[in-house]
């Protein structure tokens, strides 16, 4: 009986650990200004639209041989090969924000960041990233922002 239970429970435990790293979302980022996005997982499918954005954040929800099918913060999906992605770097605000000179919220305000900036990070630490728009430099606090940030 002792060692039914001692199974069930290293079952148990594996197939919440599985169901946890498949929970994760995979965040990428466009590496080129024109990049194509298919309607199936191969070059034989026609283009069903271009995003012209580099550095623009998606989300990887599928991945068949060298295409990952993607979605992107208005819901648009697609599949984009692999040679057009790189690790995510950047982010989009979810809501206005304040980009400060330091992460902390006491430090001196930038800049008002609108709703839907394209942010690229270089660093995060803590609750805040340090990163760059448009000429722009600074600290924004993680919440509301979308894409994966360290």
């Amino acid at each position: 009986m002792l060692k039914k239970n001692f199974i069930i429970l290293i079952i148990s435990l594996l197939f919440f650990q599985m169901s946890s790293v498949a929970s994760k979302d995979k965040f990428l980022s466009l590496k080129k200004n024109k990049v194509n996005v298919r309607y199936g997982p191969s070059f034989d499918f026609p283009v069903k639209y271009i995003y012209k954005k580099i550095n623009l954040p998606i989300k990887q929800i599928d991945k068949k041989e060298n295409f990952r099918r993607i979605i992107d913060i208005k819901k648009n999906s697609g599949w984009i090969h692999k040679s057009q992605l790189k690790k995510v770097n950047s982010v989009i605000t979810i809501e206005d924000k304040i980009l400060f000179e330091k992460s902390t919220i006491f430090s001196k305000p930038i800049a008002n960041i609108k709703k839907g900036r394209l942010l690229i990070v270089k660093k995060c630490e803590d609750d805040w990233c340090n990163v760059e728009t448009e000429g722009l430099k600074g600290w924004i606090d993680k919440i509301n922002l979308w894409g994966a940030v360290n």
